[in-house]
């Protein structure tokens, strides 16, 4: 999608000749960087290990954000007591219970009321069970997305549209943009100001 309207093209500094397939390449490449298949809010499923020891664990698409008609941005979790990998048996005796009380790595869901959740860093802590011992792997289906398209996004689309079209290779006369082109030209159009723009909604962990 495009995160500008043709209306706020020359609001935003473009020219009133611009052609939509501009913005549509300069959203297409911000979606790119950012390593997500769209800014809005969309729901991501994670698969995470917990570090031994902890119960805590950090999504990695940011801001959260719940879906429309939702409640919260956790939609739902899972956690098993996964086989412990080397060193990450401090109690063997509390390993040795919880399997006796579960069966080994199966999954069961969780009530997401019960994971507190830091909405600014999307840091999940999740509760022990009665036993006191800790979860080891967890699952968690979550939206995270723009609900409305910040300054900040339009201004980063409006930028990549600005150095592409001053870039001689690509200012091309064409009924659309070439693919290729677009990812051979990437590293110059999404510039250190475009970088700075897109930070807080880069996908962190991946890749």
């Amino acid at each position: 999608m495009g995160y500008l309207l043709p209306a706020e093209y020359v609001q935003y500094g473009l020219t009133a000749e611009t052609t939509d397939d501009w913005v549509t390449m300069a959203s297409a490449l911000m979606e790119a960087h950012c390593r997500r298949p769209s800014l809005m809010v969309t729901e991501y499923v994670e698969r995470m290990r917990l570090t031994a020891g902890a119960q805590t664990a950090r999504l990695s698409y940011r801001p959260l954000a719940a879906a429309v008609g939702a409640a919260s941005a956790l939609v739902g979790v899972r956690v098993r007591y996964a086989r412990p990998r080397r060193g990450e048996m401090a109690d063997p005796l509390r390993e040795q219970i919880a399997w006796a009380f579960s069966v080994p790595g199966s999954w069961s869901a969780l009530d997401v009321a019960s994971v507190d959740v830091n909405e600014t860093t999307a840091e999940l802590t999740f509760p022990r069970n009665f036993l006191g011992i800790d979860y080891n792997d967890v699952e968690v289906t979550y939206t995270s997305g723009l609900v409305t398209v910040p300054d900040a996004v339009k201004v980063a689309c409006v930028q990549i549209v600005k150095n592409a079209q001053a870039t001689p290779a690509m200012n091309v006369k064409s009924s659309r943009m070439d693919t290729m082109q677009m990812q051979y030209f990437s590293g110059s159009l999404i510039d250190v100001q475009v970088q700075a723009l897109l930070r807080p909604y880069v996908a962190e962990r991946l890749g």
